[in-house]
């Protein structure tokens, strides 16, 4: 293949980093469409030796997979196992160091952003060499993430690939970094107003992304009602979206989830078992009635103390959606609430679409 200066000179500088072992960790940062998920791919298949690819959620682990990046997985699937015994009958994890990332020679990380101390720590426990991918002009991480962010990166493609280049999702995101105006109107990319835009389009979407929690719930609940869910709380194949992590369940703060099937209630709390949208093993969660009824914001800490945290996923907010990336988005663009970081906001909310985006103003 052939290679950009810029790309040949970070492609040199990770095996530098590979070869000098004086480091546990290289970050590779890089715009949208610098090539980033490529590069890392390529030095996979030329550096010998087992390569593992992991990243925060189990969506964006099956981007990776789709982008060739064989074998992804969540960073927990890659480094906690089920412990022995449980804990109320729910299967409990555990770091474990015969672990799938205890084998690798290289761990790849993409959407680093998401990570958070805790992860990245036990992360970097196995001693192997760690390099993790991230985009500077996203939003800021959501509270606990950054752990990887907070450093200088190791080296920065700043250079858009020619392939990328033709892909209009892609254009957006660029005119948005560089503050131009876009007006393009393609199959793949279509600025339309709230007019414009129909049940059907918004029906078909894989994700509906928005600014405000208001403007959330107010899509939640209406497309709960398209959907033909009348009861106040989830129903079984409903969307859920997990707002805390833990690790001894397997959720992860933004993962999105299906509901398998409802359970009886117990106290003030609902329960389900869900399954990951990427698909795999369900789990039994308990979640405090009021966060369906109310709102999680209306919750006090006493009633989420020792509960699993979600909330209805068919629209998320752009900073839950981080970490994350679906074929077909529906955007309803609210950049204007955030101000300073407002162009920020967009091309977050740009990126998260792999082949489809609607944005409506």
């Amino acid at each position: 293949m052939l290679w950009s200066p810029e790309q040949d000179a970070a492609l040199l500088a990770v095996d530098r980093w590979l070869k000098a072992g004086d480091s546990p960790l290289f970050r590779l940062f890089g715009y949208a469409g610098a090539g980033k998920t490529t590069l890392a791919r390529h030095f996979a298949e030329n550096a010998g030796g087992d390569v593992a690819f992991a990243a925060f959620t189990g969506k964006a682990a099956h981007v990776m997979r789709q982008k060739g990046c064989t074998g992804a997985s969540t960073i927990h699937a890659l480094i906690y196992r089920p412990a022995s015994g449980e804990e109320d009958g729910e299967p409990m994890f555990t770091l474990r160091h015969d672990a799938p990332a205890s084998k690798a020679d290289l761990i790849i990380i993409d959407e680093c952003s998401m990570v958070d101390e805790d992860l990245g720590r036990d992360l970097l426990s196995f001693g192997k060499p760690v390099l993790v991918l991230g985009d500077p002009a996203q939003l800021p991480p959501v509270k606990g993430g950054g752990f990887f962010t907070e450093g200088e990166p190791d080296f920065m493609l700043t250079e858009i690939h020619r392939q990328a280049a033709d892909n209009p999702i892609i254009r957006f995101s660029m005119a948005v970094r560089e503050g131009e105006p876009f007006d393009e109107q393609t199959e793949e990319c279509r600025l339309v107003s709230r007019e414009d835009i129909s049940t059907d389009e918004i029906m078909a979407a894989d994700q509906i992304l928005v600014g405000a929690n208001k403007t959330r719930k107010r899509y939640n609940d209406r497309l709960r009602d398209l959907h033909g869910h009348t009861d106040m709380t989830p129903e079984a194949n409903e969307k859920l979206v997990c707002l805390r992590n833990n690790k001894k369940k397997g959720l992860l703060n933004g993962g999105i989830w299906t509901v398998d099937r409802r359970m009886s209630p117990r106290g003030g709390r609902v329960r389900f078992s869900v399954r990951p949208e990427e698909g795999g093993k369900a789990v039994n969660v308990s979640v405090p009635r009021a966060f369906f009824l109310d709102g999680p914001e209306t919750v006090p800490w006493p009633q989420r103390k020792g509960a699993d945290e979600f909330d209805y996923g068919y629209a998320l907010t752009v900073h839950k959606a981080q970490g994350s990336q679906w074929d077909n988005i529906v955007l309803f663009d609210e950049s204007f609430m955030f101000r300073e970081h407002r162009a920020r906001w967009l091309y977050t909310a740009v990126t998260r679409a792999a082949e489809r985006l609607i944005v409506v103003r």
